[in-house]
């Protein structure tokens, strides 16, 4: 079956979308643990990030450093936290969270935002890219 994330990419969902390539896709995270939350996921639908063939996995380590580099000048914040984890969504996709603090990065701690504020954000950080 296919993961939320492929039915993002195939366009059955919806996405707050902040970049796309051939390989890669950025959007928001709908439950954000701040401000500007967003993952990079690839366009293949991969279960585990180290089941990605070596070039694949550089790949998108360099989108998402290109995206955090768009939210580093979209977001005042101390720094952009990166974690992977993939528990929830069987579909590799890297966090990239603006943080201040430690508790930023626990997954503990949400934020809620407006339809027009996500598509605000999404704008500002893609016009950034």
């Amino acid at each position: 079956m296919a993961s939320i994330f492929t039915k993002i990419i195939q366009g059955d969902i919806p996405c707050y979308k902040v970049a796309e390539d051939e390989q890669f896709i950025a959007f928001l995270d709908i439950n954000p643990n701040a401000k500007g939350h967003t993952l990079c996921v690839p366009k293949q639908e991969i279960n585990r990030i180290f089941e990605m063939n070596e070039e694949h996995y550089l790949a998108l380590m360099k989108f998402s450093r290109r995206v955090a580099k768009a939210l580093e000048k979209s977001i005042p914040c101390e720094r952009i936290g990166m974690s992977v984890i993939g528990l929830e969504v069987p579909h590799v996709h890297v966090h990239l969270i603006p943080i201040n603090e430690m508790k930023d990065m626990t997954f503990q701690h949400k934020v809620v935002l407006s339809s027009d504020e996500m598509t605000a954000l999404a704008s500002t950080i893609h016009g950034h890219l």
